[in-house]
């Protein structure tokens, strides 16, 4: 119900919505509505209410599938799971589609490599890109690389910003880790099953505060930018690299 709300306000953006046309849209009574939003308020949804009704005021940071029209099928969102690797293991052991996305608002046991704490601080893009290539393992690395080259590359378009691989996951600016990747890999015979692509990425989360060697998007250009057009442009930069990868 919660997801069909923040639908309904985030096709309405900008627009007041009130809570009798949600109401009616959705089945279920206005005490009913309130309630949800409510609770969609305390997890940290930007929603103004007035005597008019209800307003979505930051679109732009929405990760639900439908606000990714054209990948809609193919992206999970979790609003907490333990990591969006764990998730993604599950879902590509159960055929889960080749470039299917989990991504997840909130992380309970994020992991960097070697088995290294991730602080996922809200505000932050936390998600793992499933991949079923036609390749034999020795060959995963060609993957790995495409998903740092084309962060940086995104980035770099998007906001100017400076951006290096440090090989083999780390994202850094001035020395400053900005992302992390991690990738794990199941194998089937000779050839990979899946391999997963795991990215943490500091947005418009402080990350000082717990890796004071940290830096963030928002950090960098001092504004609130939107989650939703960095994970759209990487995707569409990632595919693209990935119709040069060749066996």
């Amino acid at each position: 119900m919660r997801e069909k709300i923040l639908n309904i306000l985030n096709t309405n953006a900008g627009h007041i919505v009130s809570g009798v046309e949600i109401s009616n849209q959705i089945g279920i009574s206005r005490v009913a509505v309130w309630k949800h939003l409510k609770k969609l308020k305390q997890e940290g949804y930007d929603i103004n209410s007035s005597s008019k009704g209800y307003r979505l005021a930051d679109s732009e940071n929405l990760l639900y599938p439908f606000c990714f029209k054209n990948r809609e099928k193919k992206i999970h969102f979790f609003h907490t799971t333990s990591s969006t690797m764990d998730s993604a293991r599950k879902i590509a052991k159960n055929n889960g589609d080749h470039l299917s996305v989990v991504i997840a608002e909130n992380q309970t046991k994020g992991r960097g490599r070697l088995n290294r704490t991730w602080f996922s601080s809200p505000g932050g893009l936390w998600f793992t890109i499933i991949l079923k290539p036609d390749l034999p393992p020795p060959l995963s690395f060609k993957v790995n690389f495409a998903a740092s080259l084309s962060l940086v590359r995104t980035l770099n378009r998007l906001f100017k910003i400076d951006a290096s691989v440090k090989w083999p996951n780390d994202i850094l600016v001035k020395g400053k880790k900005l992302a992390g990747l991690l990738s794990e890999m199941e194998t089937k015979g000779d050839m990979i099953s899946f391999v997963n692509i795991g990215i943490g990425l500091n947005v418009n989360n402080s990350p000082k505060k717990n890796e004071p060697k940290a830096i963030s998007i928002k950090d960098i250009t001092g504004k609130k930018v939107s989650r939703k057009k960095i994970l759209s442009s990487f995707l569409d930069e990632f595919e693209s690299k990935l119709l040069n990868i060749h066996y």
